[in-house]
């Protein structure tokens, strides 16, 4: 069992915890034989969820009935206590006793505890929130998503590094290609920031990754680019744009089938396809954003994803570390 991916997890955050985190395990171990859960939060209510459904060798629960709330600012929270589920979660980690944590609680108490609990990784000053986009040809790895409203140069240049080395980690079979996000894709347009980062990053090789310039919103979703940097209030911006398009196309899409016999029929005829293109946009497959920068990774699930979502973020974990992405950053940076 010492090969297992040890991952702490914070039982007591988001929506409907523990019982969907729990189910979310559950449903991971089925498929996934490779990860040890070591659970911190209410044991009697965690106990109840599992039912015997996972055998101990592969699980572990550390108990403590303190949790950060979701309505806690993030210094409310890490003034909480050292013996809440979040923070005992990720002092596992500080203590190497795990090799990644996991948590769908409150997001900015999550960053500021690991913060306080992590170091940086050398040379970087600060850490990003990274996920997961679907695009044409597969996956996008963008950041940051709004750790930081404000970046220099050197911090989108850590964050293109850091991006093509969690991007490596998930898919290592593939090369990064590294963009910015921009108005433009001359390279005229933008900020100062955006201008300096293009001609630092342009002038320095990086065996890395592919680096090809400006990349606008609209081209977010083609594929070519699979790494897509910028700052944390653009990213935020961008993310909430795309999230918000998603939901908009998949509910008008189901009021035109369901409105009227034709659509009705039309809706029966093509089943498959639909069914196709309602997976592609099933946000529950994306859940799991990676804050890196630090010298251990922490993963954020969405406090309102169902335990699919949480189990598909189990797997990211899994990727994460067998992928060696700390290793990574830290020999590119």
């Amino acid at each position: 069992m010492s090969d297992l991916v040890k991952i702490a997890v914070d039982a007591m955050g988001g929506d409907n915890s523990p019982k969907k985190i729990i189910d979310g395990i559950i449903h991971n171990h089925k498929s996934n034989k490779e990860n040890y859960y070591k659970i911190f939060g209410d044991k009697d209510k965690i106990l109840e969820c599992l039912n015997n459904k996972i055998i101990k060798d592969y699980y572990e629960i550390i108990h403590t009935d303190k949790v950060v709330k979701s309505t806690d600012s993030p210094l409310g929270a890490a003034k909480r206590g050292k013996d809440t589920s979040m923070w005992l979660s990720i002092e596992s980690v500080k203590k190497k006793e795990t090799d990644i944590v996991i948590s769908a609680g409150n997001t900015g108490a999550l960053l500021v505890i690991a913060k306080l609990n992590l170091k940086m990784i050398e040379n970087i000053d600060k850490p990003a929130l990274s996920a997961l986009w679907p695009n044409k040809l597969g996956m996008s790895v963008v950041l940051d998503l709004g750790a930081n409203i404000e970046c220099s140069s050197k911090n989108l240049v850590d964050f293109s590094i850091m991006g093509a080395s969690l991007y490596k980690s998930l898919y290592p079979n593939e090369n990064p290609n590294v963009a910015l996000l921009n108005i433009g894709s001359e390279e005229v347009k933008g900020n100062e920031v955006i201008k300096e980062t293009y001609q630092i990053m342009n002038e320095k090789k990086n065996n890395d990754f592919i680096f090809s310039g400006y990349i606008e919103g609209n081209e977010l979703m083609n594929g070519k680019i699979n790494v897509i940097v910028s700052d944390g209030f653009t990213g935020n911006v961008a993310l909430k744009t795309a999230e918000g398009t998603a939901n908009f196309i998949t509910s008008e899409l189901k009021k035109a089938l369901k409105g009227n016999i034709i659509g009705k029929i039309s809706s029966l005829l093509n089943i498959s396809n639909l069914n196709k293109f309602k997976k592609r946009l099933d946000p529950r497959l994306y859940n799991g954003a990676i804050f890196i920068g630090l010298d251990s990774p922490v993963v954020k699930s969405h406090g309102g994803t169902d335990f699919i979502g949480f189990s598909n973020s189990l797997d990211v974990c899994n990727k994460i570390v067998k992928g060696n992405l700390i290793d990574k950053i830290k020999h590119n940076i």
